[in-house]
């Protein structure tokens, strides 16, 4: 049922084509079918009789039928290949859409490996299923019931060799589809994983790599490799069946009808023109089941793919924008936290609990604890990348959850713990926040970022970024990322660990470079450096996810022993102070 729902929606754009393909396959079909009937005229009524005027005058007929089917064949394959073509292009934009709009908790549930392979093989498999539906689903019935009728008017005594060909071949036919439908479902989970190992082995190939664990990698891909490889070998073998299964079913179905026809033709109870059509006929028939059978070994993995694609279509992004969104009255970056709590989905313990904290435009708010306290958690909820589970998060006196995402974007932007940078050029990644930017605004965004490595490349702007930004090294890409929040100049700028690849002097002169930008900002900085957040008028201190002491350096030096303990483990006495 979801490729039949599949199809038949995504098919509208498309219904002149589909009429044109119906017209014309038929127009093929009946010129097909009326072809053996014009052969066994000219035998029977010109060959036999040495009638040359009636032979040239039929041959002509034939000529013109073969080339109007030659032509309308031709013309149908055009409007199928587009109309299929046009359906998988449709889908997998619809698929990506759908994608785009999930949540990081979606993104997890699914899982990027199954994703990749639903938006790109499964939609490609029910492509190539609909091509071969456009292609057959006229011919194939009106060949095989349009067959049958002109096998019978030709000759009804040896019509029963035609019902039991094709029950047999049905028959053959069914039961290796349904031996093909599981073996379809198990190979389709295992191109996931395949594509899942893959993905990790080239994403973390350092890590791989620096640990010389290439072999045991290799042993993993090998694994997965093998078994993608057994169940292919499985569905080959019925495949296989198949092809000498048909053959054989096609020659002793014309070995019968020439042994039994001839028989007739011998008594006198069918003329040899009639048994000629008859055999074209038969195979006629024969071929439109066997292109049925092509398209039903087709089937079973067209069905399972749109049951995947279906799932992906159907699941509604549990972050998704408000049916009424309101807009805040200012556009100040003012944010606030009330009892928020948060738990990850099929986690026994929140991450947060009762989080609240207020950070206003022109302070720096800092967020320091030791790993695993929530912090970066914390901050994935001001941008919605995530939903309060308990409490509000309010971003100008707005929930964020009320907010629409171009409202929130406008406010709100994130350099995130792991920074990614996509294949472009510098001036591309640091127009995604802002496309209109100028050159000149993106040259002062670096300035501020300490990126002057680009202005030294002989391309500036224009120096080439590999994807994810490879071709950099870890403190550069943090520093291209600060500068692509830069040009987008929210209200809020939220840094998630993002200065923790710089060294000491480089962080400084970013620090001070900020802070003409952030004089009616708001800025929330996550560190695990006390260097860094000294002179931060806000200090938060988290530990199990709560806020366990609040204030500025001097007076959480005082008065916080988990704060001191952080203190003491990376300063000096002197330095602390």
């Amino acid at each position: 049922m979801e490729l039949l729902r599949i199809l038949v929606t995504r098919s509208r754009p498309f219904a002149g084509y589909v009429a044109a393909i119906v017209v014309l396959q038929t127009i093929t079909t009946l010129a097909t079918l009326y072809l053996p009937s014009l052969n066994a005229e000219i035998i029977d009524k010109g060959v036999s009789r040495g009638d040359v005027a009636y032979i040239w005058n039929r041959g002509g007929v034939m000529l013109v039928v073969a080339f109007v089917q030659v032509i309308s064949a031709v013309i149908a394959v055009w409007f199928s290949a587009r109309t299929a073509m046009g359906l998988g292009r449709d889908l997998r934009r619809e698929v990506f859409t759908r994608v785009s709009s999930y949540s990081a908790e979606d993104m997890g549930r699914f899982g990027t490996p199954t994703l990749i392979t639903r938006g790109t093989n499964d939609v490609q498999q029910v492509q190539m299923v609909y091509l071969m539906i456009l292609n057959f689903m006229v011919a194939t019935p009106i060949m095989s019931i349009g067959g049958i009728v002109m096998a019978t008017r030709e000759d009804a005594g040896l019509s029963w060799l035609v019902w039991v060909s094709v029950f047999v071949l049905a028959v053959i036919v069914s039961t290796l589809v349904v031996k093909l439908i599981p073996l379809f479902t198990g190979m389709q989970a295992r191109l996931d994983r395949l594509n899942g190992i893959l993905r990790e082995q080239i994403t973390g190939i350092r890590v791989v790599r620096a640990f010389t664990r290439e072999d045991h990698e290799t042993q993993r891909f090998d694994a997965a490799n093998r078994e993608i490889t057994d169940i292919s070998v499985r569905i080959g073998r019925i495949f296989v069946l198949m092809g000498p299964a048909i053959t054989l079913i096609l020659h002793l179905s014309t070995g019968a009808v020439l042994w039994f026809g001839g028989h007739r033709v011998d008594q006198g109870l069918v003329q040899v023109g009639s048994l000629t059509a008859f055999l074209q006929y038969l195979l006629q028939i024969l071929v439109a089941v066997m292109m049925g059978t092509f398209m039903a070994m087709m089937l079973p993995r067209a069905i399972i793919c749109a049951r995947r694609i279906d799932e992906v279509l159907r699941t509604e992004a549990s972050i998704s924008e408000p049916a009424q969104p309101v807009t805040p009255q200012q556009l100040r970056g003012e944010i606030e936290l009330l009892d928020v709590t948060f738990t990850y989905p099929g986690a026994d313990q929140p991450v947060l609990s009762d989080v609240s904290f207020r950070a206003v435009p022109g302070e720096v708010t800092a967020l320091i604890g030791a790993t695993g306290s929530g912090k970066t958690t914390l901050l994935s909820l001001l941008p919605r990348l995530y939903r309060a589970t308990e409490g509000s998060v309010l971003v100008d006196a707005v929930d964020v959850s009320d907010m629409s995402r171009a409202d929130l974007v406008e406010r709100v932007s994130i350099v995130p713990q792991k920074p990614y940078l996509f294949s472009g050029t510098v001036a591309s990644n640091l127009r995604l926040g802002a496309p209109d930017a100028t050159d000149e605004e993106l040259r002062e965004a670096l300035d501020i970022a300490q990126a002057g490595f680009v202005h030294e490349h002989e391309l500036g702007l224009e120096m080439p970024i590999a994807q994810g930004g490879t071709n950099v090294s870890g403190g550069q890409r943090q520093r291209l990322c600060i500068a692509r929040t830069l040009v987008a100049k929210p209200k809020v700028y939220l840094f998630d660990d993002s200065f923790s690849a710089l060294d000491l002097t480089t962080d400084a002169k970013l620090r001070a470079a900020l802070i003409p930008r952030m004089a009616d900002a708001t800025m929330i900085v996550v560190a695990q450096r006390v260097a860094s957040i000294m002179h931060a008028d806000q200090i938060l201190v988290m530990e199990a996810g709560r806020i366990v002491a609040r204030g500025t350096h001097d007076h959480l030096l005082a008065t916080s022993p988990t704060y001191r303990e952080i203190v003491q483990s990376q300063l000096t006495t002197e330095e602390a102070r």
